[in-house]
Order: structure tokens, then C-alpha cells, then sequence
């Protein structure tokens, strides 16, 4: 049994379906303070980095720990998880016409080494969003999307948001999973 350092209901839905067998021990990280760290990364770099951080954070002797973290970029411009629902709808208006990139990653470490990371993007091209259709959608996915950065879940009314979506589904929901499976088998945590 693997133990993943996030309380993200996204992942761990994502394992849980996949028939991975965990634990769930979210990881107590400065998520800003690493940020501030390394800036001038690249956000796909930062979320690698960020996915390291949170595995190494949890201490589980001879145990597989698995860390994921999502970031997003629009134009240049970094976006993290809406602090209150004027600022989604705010998120959700800049967003509006122009292409996300979302990037996911993983790492899996074993007594405070890493062993295996891994990181994807997806790019999602938002639709022109009407005043209308950002007050609709955030009267029916409000406060659900507050944990989402990106403010759409796109297993639910998210998906409306979008015109084209070029990436992994899972790499969208928060977690590059199937490369994470496969370096699970490939490390004896899941049958080969």
C-alpha cells in the first residue's frame, strides 16, 4: 500500500478507481515559501518541484510516497486555486478566449529519496465566456471548483468551459496517472 501526501479528492478518487491500494497523509508544505525558492522556473518545473516536496514531506520508513501538484498558466500569467468566489469569477473572465496550460506532476519517493517523477501539460482552450454563463456556472459549482485551480472540475459542469482540450484526462484532473501506474509497477507496488 502506497501512501499519498494529498488530501486532493481528485487524486485520491483517481487512485482509488484505478484499484490502487493507499493511505492518505496530506503533506504540510509552504507551497509559497518553495515557490519563492525556485522562481523564475518554469511552471512546469515548479509543479515537479512541488509534487517532490510534497512526497518528501511524508515520513513513511520503506514505504512508496506518492506527490502530485497541478499548476496553471494563462498568457505568462500563473493562477492558483480561486481565494474567494469574486476572485473565480474574475479567474474565469481573463480566462475566457484564451488557452490554459495545465501542468501535472508526480513523484514517488521511498525513504526520503526520489525514485521515479514525472510531469505533463495540457493545454485547454476556453471558449468566450459570456457575464451570464460565469454567474450561472459558479451559482451551480460554487464552492466545489474553490479547491480547483483553474476553477473548473472538468468531470462536471467544467467541461462547458471549453472549446478544445489537447492533453491526458487524467494530466486535466491533477495528476499525470497513467505514468504514475506504470512506474508503480514498475517499482512492485502493482501487479506487472
Amino acid at each position: 500500500m502506497i501512501v499519498l501526501a494529498s488530501k486532493s479528492a481528485s487524486r485520491q478518487a483517481m487512485l482509488r478507481q484505478a484499484g490502487v491500494a493507499f493511505e492518505a497523509r496530506p503533506a504540510d508544505i509552504d507551497e509559497r515559501a518553495l515557490e519563492a525558492e525556485i522562481a523564475g522556473a518554469s511552471p512546469y518545473a515548479i509543479a515537479l518541484a512541488l509534487a517532490e516536496a510534497k512526497a518528501l514531506a511524508v515520513h513513511e520508513p520503506g514505504r512508496v510516497v506518492l506527490g502530485s501538484d497541478s499548476l496553471l498558466d494563462v498568457e505568462g500569467r500563473r493562477f492558483d486555486k480561486p481565494a474567494s468566489r469574486d476572485a473565480a469569477a474574475e479567474h474565469l473572465r481573463f480566462f475566457s478566449g484564451r488557452t490554459m496550460h495545465l501542468h501535472s506532476a508526480a513523484a514517488l519517493v521511498r525513504d526520503g529519496a526520489t525514485i521515479w517523477s514525472h510531469a505533463a501539460t495540457a493545454r485547454l482552450q476556453v471558449r468566450e465566456l459570456s457575464a451570464d454563463f460565469i454567474d450561472d456556472y459558479l451559482d451551480a459549482e460554487w464552492p466545489e471548483v474553490s479547491w480547483c485551480v483553474g476553477v473548473f472540475r472538468i468531470e462536471a459542469l467544467g467541461v462547458q468551459l471549453f472549446d478544445a482540450i489537447d492533453g491526458d484526462y487524467f494530466t486535466v484532473l491533477g495528476m499525470p496517472l497513467l505514468p504514475v501506474l506504470g512506474a508503480l509497477r514498475e517499482l512492485g507496488e502493482l501487479p506487472r
